[in-house]
């Protein structure tokens, strides 16, 4: 499915189901496809399942406007106020867990029902206030670090049905990194902290125990922060934990979504 923002840029979607609304932002240079594992496990519990790719990301119009947070958030935003969603749980992996909170800096959390984070830290700096960044990134990289290789983000191999869709898309409209690179650095400087702290909804952080990018204790310290934070960390995972450990990241998300 396609759907217009308000600056003109198409976007890409699936919505599938029916029930409690679920909408799903992908991480950085990552497609709507990796989630494969868990739409029909999601459908089957009796949600709605939106789908988005990101502007620039997957099947999405690529484009050099609008490569900000702040602009990814309104574009979620949008897209909730055309389905006429009620109550959306929002989940996201990476950077879209990033867009999660970015959408809640602008618009709150009243008109949410809960937010999943699936392996982002809310700070990517590491200061000394703050040793859970991304790697051992601090300010005096800025942006030089970012023009290069991130380095791989899996410590296990993604299943083969959803790697095969993931390539499929990648095959079909290939990640252009360099244009992206304003959006990288936008995401890499942000603080989300005080986000978190104001959060009234459930809130879950899912972790990968071997993610290449985060230490995974981050997510029992940010889950700390917010009235109604939880966090698990997965076993034999990195940081895509939802592919790589799909099993197990299905039961931890859907004893959550139990609570909800």
């Amino acid at each position: 499915m396609r759907f217009m923002t308000s600056d003109h840029v198409s976007l890409d979607y699936t919505d599938e189901g029916d029930g409690q609304p679920i909408v799903i932002l992908t991480g950085f240079g990552g497609s709507k496809e990796i989630w494969h594992a868990q739409i029909p496990v999601l459908i089957a519990a009796g949600y709605r399942v939106i789908n988005l790719d990101g502007r620039c990301q997957g099947l999405s119009e690529h484009t050099v406007k609008g490569l900000r947070m702040s602009r990814r958030a309104i574009d979620a935003h949008e897209l909730i106020e055309s389905l006429h969603l009620t109550k959306p749980i929002l989940l996201g992996n990476s950077m879209g867990a990033a867009t999660w909170f970015a959408y809640v800096s602008l618009y709150g959390d009243s008109e949410i029902k809960a937010l999943i984070d699936v392996d982002q830290s809310p700070k990517m700096v590491n200061t000394r206030d703050w040793s859970y960044g991304f790697k051992q990134i601090q300010w005096s990289d800025f942006p030089d670090y970012f023009r290069m290789p991130l380095g791989r983000s899996t410590y296990k191999y993604v299943d083969d049905e959803t790697y095969a869709r993931v390539k499929a898309v990648e095959a079909q409209a290939p990640f252009d990194r360099q244009l992206m690179f304003p959006l990288l650095v936008n995401h890499a400087v942000q603080d989300w902290r005080d986000v978190v702290a104001q959060l009234t909804v459930p809130f879950l952080i899912i972790a990968g125990a071997q993610s290449p990018f985060f230490n995974p204790e981050f997510a029992t310290v940010t889950a700390t922060m917010a009235k109604n934070g939880h966090s698990v960390i997965v076993p034999d995972a990195g940081h895509i934990v939802m592919a790589e450990q799909s099993a197990a990241f299905n039961a931890v998300l859907m004893r959550f979504l139990g609570t909800c």
